[in-house]
């Protein structure tokens, strides 16, 4: 094992050893990404050094009979946090109704990548995720969150909520060091090639836009500063929002597998102990996972 490497994680078992690990339910099952290869490298980010213990949730494919959806029942109540990886048909009422109430009565949310896709016409989710994309979404669904003056602000102008250009290796550009999360990362750093979200609107409500990457026309994206990485504030809840992680790449890089750990942590419990690696990427190099 590299020598950096094995003091990298020699550091993260040091921090979590005496923790008990944080109790993780990984919903999955359908998406227009491909989950079934990411949600296990998902699950392993937030395991390794005993951080998280992840049991997984996975929906019943679009082909399911009622039977199926019927047995769906996820206890969110069992876990400290609910990671998304999830795109696709609108969860059961009784379902729903369980995840507002997680939610609003202290648990913690982070949806990933197109998990910001989901649910278009589901109020409460949309005010989780703060903003989101597609499903046919636009002014109607709320504000872009737009960077004027080195203040993010709420661009009610007309237009589609969702877009990205060509996939591509980013600067991530911290918009708040200050935060928990955000806490001894560098200013910028290079993320791996990746989707990156642009134009995505919702409620808006309760955000802090934690790291954004400006999306270039060259590479068919808006040409503003896009919030990427936020926190929302949703009733007693917590929620870590990331855009990133399209694919097995994107995951695989070592700032959003940093960024998971860190958000996840976050919204479980209000702190971050997680250290940032000795081998996070630079303004210049990525750095990827094994």
């Amino acid at each position: 094992m590299h020598f950096m490497k094995r003091i990298a994680l020699l550091s993260i078992a040091a921090f979590t050893a005496n923790a008990e690990p944080i109790k993780v339910l990984l919903v999955d099952g359908q998406n227009n990404h491909n989950w079934a290869q990411t949600s296990p490298e998902i699950k392993a980010i937030l395991e390794e050094g005993g951080l998280c213990k992840v049991d997984v949730s996975t929906a019943p494919d679009n082909k399911a009979g009622d039977d199926k959806w019927a047995a769906w029942r996820p206890k969110f109540g069992d876990y400290q946090v609910v990671v998304s990886n999830y795109n696709g048909k609108l969860w059961p009422d009784e379902v729903r109704d369980a995840f507002e109430k997680y939610v609003a009565d202290g648990g913690g949310f982070v949806p990933i990548h197109a998990a910001n896709n989901s649910f278009p016409e589901w109020l409460a989710y949309n005010r989780m995720i703060g903003v989101g994309g597609w499903g046919g979404r636009s002014e109607k669904s709320g504000p872009y969150l737009r960077l004027r003056d080195n203040k993010w602000t709420l661009d009610t102008t007309p237009g589609r909520g969702g877009s990205h250009g060509k996939k591509h290796e980013y600067v991530m550009n911290s918009q708040n060091a200050q935060h928990p999360i955000m806490a001894g990362l560098p200013a910028k750093w290079l993320h791996t090639s990746d989707e990156l979200y642009d134009r995505l609107r919702g409620p808006a409500q309760g955000v802090t836009v934690l790291a954004s990457a400006t999306s270039t026309k060259e590479s068919g994206g808006s040409g503003e500063e896009e919030p990427l990485l936020m926190t929302i504030a949703y009733e007693k809840g917590r929620v870590f929002h990331t855009a990133l992680g399209h694919d097995l790449v994107s995951v695989k890089c070592v700032g959003f597998a940093t960024t998971l750990r860190r958000g996840t942590e976050w919204a479980a419990t209000g702190k971050v102990t997680t250290p940032v690696p000795a081998e996070f990427p630079t303004e210049t190099a990525i750095k990827a996972r094994p």
